[in-house]
């Protein structure tokens, strides 16, 4: 008796660059499960070949491959099949490889030396939409997440904050500047020489990270230095 018709009509294509692996890993989904196995292939080349012919609609994506790895097997093949899904599996319980994987779309992540049935787990909760992650490496997966996403929201707060390292009267030239004003008007304008008015430029380019006029008053638009001073003068 079949487990379920819904099992039989889901195909399935196995990737990995260690043959032997890749058939014992047909073998147990043809005796555990009604699956369709539709190949077997050893490289990312191969992969995108077989995806094209048989159409999977899951990818078990051996991760550590020479040449060509997993995660950017992944990238290529959704570019020309975005309905297929993909587990991940790889002998490392690496969290950055974990991070990486579902990053650029693995739906699951299973290890090479985990039991047989979170294998055909991971195939059952991946069909069905879900995402697999072994309880083992779930924790590991989200701590690192929210490490990257600490860091990168430290890094934008960071970026963004470069404005306020200016003086006053900076932020008056550098205002000046974005109005297209000449060095010579600014001096004008705020009754000084144009030779502070260049040493000021000078200090700006340093606190913004910028090389030139240009690039200073686009930082200034893009972080509405306009706006900025009007919340001080209120």
């Amino acid at each position: 008796m079949r487990r379920i018709d819904a099992e039989a009509n889901v195909k399935v294509l196995i990737v990995d660059d260690n043959y032997e692996h890749g058939l014992g890993i047909r073998e147990l989904l043809s005796i555990e499960s009604d699956y369709q196995v539709v190949g077997t292939v050893t490289n990312a080349q191969a992969a995108v070949a077989a995806v094209k012919k048989s159409k999977p609609d899951i990818v078990l994506m051996d991760v550590n491959m020479p040449e060509v790895d997993g995660i950017t097997a992944i990238q290529e093949i959704r570019s020309i099949a975005d309905n297929c899904k993909f587990i991940a599996v790889t002998g490392y319980d690496d969290s950055d490889l974990i991070f990486r994987s579902m990053k650029v779309g693995a739906r699951g992540y299973v290890l090479k030396t985990m039991a047989a049935t979170q294998l055909i787990m991971a195939v059952k909760e991946v069909a069905n939409g879900k995402i697999y992650l072994p309880p083992m490496l779930t924790t590991k997966f989200f701590d690192y997440f929210y490490d990257a996403f600490k860091d990168e929201a430290k890094a934008k707060q960071e970026e963004e904050n470069l404005l306020s390292y200016l003086t006053q009267r900076e932020e008056e030239v550098l205002e000046l500047l974005t109005q297209g004003i000449t060095y010579k008007g600014v001096a004008s304008r705020l009754f000084i020489s144009e030779t502070t008015v260049k040493t000021h430029v000078n200090n700006i380019f340093q606190k913004l990270q910028v090389n030139d006029r240009t690039q200073a008053v686009l930082y200034a638009i893009n972080h509405g230095l306009g706006k900025k001073r009007m919340k001080k003068a209120v």
